[in-house]
């Protein structure tokens, strides 16, 4: 098997081979077809985010695939079946476990991810534990079934801000992938043109304009003097989110969803929060979601996940550096790997 092998300590990837992973009694081996690069995996390969420390890990937490060989527990799937896989997980015996909150699990959580702190989806082979795998629906392709780990942020996301009645004025942060498929979802949910997209990048700008939503990308600079409603950081950047603070008007709210380095600070006024009642929220994962993204993916298609138009770039593990390059330089607003 080919997989990309990553070291925190160097911080540098590398395209190795080795044997294929035989599963343990209650895992699947999934044959990867498509691994998304997210913007975490940036973080993490830059050395701003945590990962494995004690040794090389395998990134890659938003991929599907083929099941190809099961262990002898596993009941739930068959060879052959086309998956999706939850990289998240809870221990199943905390207080926020047992609250519905795995999210929370301080053993699991975040701190197990698979692609994160263990082997993911960089890979043309990944065993996973069944609990974690999910059947692709029927009528929804690899490439689409690839974006559901993303998507089920997005839901628990949605949970949390809904409801968010139509005509509300939006700002969107960011037009990268999160930001073009928070779009998407608030323009399946009937928002029309009282959504508003901010992006300091041209090409990014270009490229969320191929969705064909009738809302206007515009660059931050740009928001001068309007006032919104609800406003979804999708970038992830300090002063992006503490700028966005300032533009919601009385009774507003702000979404905290991009994932920030652990360094990242923002400073804001008590007082304006004070006077306008502001309510700030932030979104951490996915909890139980990934069902409803799973529909969501049936829901949306091609009419909204179509890769052209989603600015999505393919490659090959081979061309990670090309990737990687493309996605820094706003040229694409995501790399997958078709394995």
């Amino acid at each position: 098997m080919e997989f990309l092998s990553f070291d925190s300590r160097t911080k540098s990837l590398t395209l190795k081979k080795g044997e294929i992973p035989v599963p343990k009694p209650d895992e699947v081996l999934v044959k990867v077809a498509y691994s998304g690069i997210c913007g975490t995996d940036l973080h993490i390969v830059e050395g701003s985010f945590p990962c494995k420390s004690d040794g090389p890990v395998t990134l890659g937490h938003e991929f599907s695939g083929v099941v190809q060989a099961i262990g002898s527990k596993v009941t739930v799937f068959s060879v052959g079946q086309k998956v999706a896989v939850d990289p998240n997980s809870g221990c199943d015996t905390c207080t926020f476990c047992h609250s519905g909150k795995y999210h929370f699990c301080q053993s699991g959580g975040i701190h197990s991810t698979i692609g994160i702190f263990r082997d993911g989806g960089w890979a043309s082979h990944c065993v996973v534990p069944e609990s974690q795998v999910h059947l692709v629906p029927d009528g929804v392709e690899l490439p689409q079934a690839s974006l559901a780990e993303p998507l089920s942020c997005l839901v628990h996301g949605w949970d949390i801000i809904n409801p968010v009645h139509v005509g509300s004025r939006v700002l969107v942060i960011g037009a990268g992938i999160i930001g073009s498929l928070w779009s998407c979802l608030l323009h399946l949910h009937g928002q029309r043109k009282s959504v508003t997209v901010s992006e300091p990048q041209a090409k990014r700008r270009e490229l969320f304009g191929k969705l064909g939503l009738d809302y206007k990308a515009v660059s931050p600079t740009d928001l001068k003097g309007r006032e919104f409603d609800l406003a979804i950081d999708c970038s992830g950047s300090g002063p992006a989110i503490e700028s966005a603070i300032p533009l919601l008007g009385r009774g507003g709210r702000l979404c905290i969803f991009g994932v920030a380095s652990p360094q990242a600070e923002v400073k804001f006024k008590p007082f304006e929060a004070y006077m306008k009642e502001l309510q700030i929220v932030a979104v951490n994962i996915n909890p139980f979601t990934f069902p409803k993204a799973l529909l969501l993916l049936k829901a949306m298609a091609d009419t909204y996940l179509n890769y052209e138009k989603l600015g999505i770039g393919v490659y090959s593990l081979s061309q990670y550096q090309d990737a990687l390059d493309a996605l820094k330089s706003g040229v694409i607003s995501k790399a997958i790997f078709k394995v």
